[in-house]
């Protein structure tokens, strides 16, 4: 066996292991990394240190650090209620309440399965309270979660961004952004009407009374691939008693500070174009001086198994270009000699691996792999690069990925049997349909 077909091979071997035990890839890749890279190859250790991503190592520890002071000292709380209660009386918007809270919440830096725990709970007892179809509600956490999931402050956003713009290929974070924005917003729209969201507008005016709880002790899902523990709760109720929450989550300084440097964060790395990783953290060092008693808490809530998951897989990636594995798989990809199949494939690819292991993972690894086959200049880069990324994350549906699991989870305990088959069928359909529709969309229509 060739080194090209060896290296392929130990990255299948750890998209497996990972999904079947609770080990960290990241860990998996840096150890393939060295026994590629040093024992086969015989590569020097700064060659298999050069692919580690340290920009984006700082932007991935800072943006969750940042997002988990917002978290820990209830500024997102605060956002998520006033959202609903702008919607009293109004049944049919509570559905795109959550979608908008989802987008908002990733679209800041937090990762996709933070969003889905956050909101799931609150989401699923509406669901009940307001007989919302469960799937719909949960469906629309999740697509709300990844219309904002490429932001160009967010972590998939980042990720996507730093490999286009090493590789050299043309760079828009604002186009991918929106494709995978309005994308989602599409889907959010036929998931809404296909469960019921007409009768659901209908439905007579009420007062939402009591607010669920954002946190309910016990909801909490590990992420497939990252190999960490469940994450403890950040208190035992985020809102607490109805007769306790307007004190709770009352708008005071601290959530002010958070509110001002969450708005300097999207300024200073959209409009002056900063270094997203320096900022989050400047943002979050300042937050921690102001509330240096939290710290030990938010640090803890870092997603450190992230952090070593993307560091591990983009550094095994460097040494398989080194060890001519990139080039192999492209000369492969190009002797086809049709780049429009050839982008179908890549996305069906993405869409069919993510369905059962890690998108964060994934984006890391089958986006260098096109980066060869895009250079040729036969189709947009662009479009490729948002049709791969759109079609590896909406299959986070799954009920085997973390985010249709905390659906799951969260759903009724008389209706959770019929939500995991219902997400089943909806995640085989969105893996075989998904993956067509953003081809057409994104990829024929820029072919040189």
């Amino acid at each position: 066996m060739g080194i090209e077909l060896l290296a392929i091979g130990l990255l299948v071997a750890m998209f497996i292991i990972a999904t079947i035990q609770p080990i960290n890839m990241g860990a998996l890749a840096f150890a393939g990394a060295f026994v590629l890279g040093s024992m086969i190859i015989g590569m020097k250790t700064s060659d298999i240190f050069a692919g580690f991503p340290s920009d984006l190592f700082l932007t991935l520890v800072a943006v969750t650090y940042l997002f988990a002071i917002a978290q820990i000292n209830g500024t997102i709380d605060w956002l998520v209620e006033c959202a609903v209660r702008l919607v009293r009386g109004r049944i049919g918007l509570i559905p795109w309440v959550m979608f908008l809270v989802a987008a908002i919440i990733t679209g800041f830096g937090a990762l996709g399965p933070a969003a889905v725990a956050i909101l799931a709970p609150v989401a699923l007892s509406f669901a009940v309270q307001y007989r919302i179809h469960p799937v719909m509600m949960g469906l629309m956490v999740i697509h709300g979660a990844q219309a904002g999931g490429f932001s160009p402050i967010s972590v998939y956003g980042g990720i996507t961004n730093q490999i286009v713009a090493k590789a050299g290929l043309p760079f828009a974070p604002t186009s991918l952004f929106l494709s995978s924005f309005f994308f989602n917003l599409a889907i959010a729209v036929l998931v809404f009407f296909i469960f019921g969201g007409a009768k659901v507008m209908k439905q007579d005016a009420a007062s939402l009374g009591p607010l669920p709880e954002l946190h309910p002790e016990g909801v909490s899902e590990s992420i497939r691939g990252h190999g960490g523990t469940p994450a403890k709760p950040i208190r035992k109720h985020a809102y607490g008693t109805a007769a306790d929450t307007a004190t709770t989550l009352r708008l005071n300084s601290e959530r002010i500070t958070t509110l001002i440097g969450l708005t300097a964060l999207g300024i200073g790395a959209l409009v002056f174009k900063f270094n997203v990783g320096l900022v989050a953290m400047t943002v979050a060092v300042a937050l921690a001086l102001l509330s240096p008693k939290t710290q030990k808490a938010a640090i803890d809530k870092v997603s450190w198994s992230t952090v070593l998951l993307i560091a591990g897989i983009i550094t095994y990636v460097g040494v398989m270009e080194k060890a001519g594995t990139v080039d192999y798989v492209a000369n492969g990809i190009s002797s086809l000699g049709m780049p429009l199949l050839v982008a179908l494939l890549l996305c069906f690819t993405g869409a069919i691996v993510s369905a059962f292991a890690s998108s964060t993972a994934l984006l890391g690894a089958i986006i260098p792999l096109a980066v060869p086959f895009l250079l040729q200049g036969h189709v947009s880069a662009i479009g490729v690069v948002a049709a791969i990324a759109i079609s590896t994350t909406i299959v986070d549906t799954s009920p085997f990925s973390t985010n249709g699991a905390l659906v799951v989870a969260n759903a009724p305990d008389d209706s959770r049997e019929q939500v995991l088959r219902q997400l089943l069928i909806y995640s085989a359909l969105i893996a075989i349909i998904g993956p067509i529709v953003a081809w057409l969309v994104f990829v024929v229509p820029g072919l040189v």
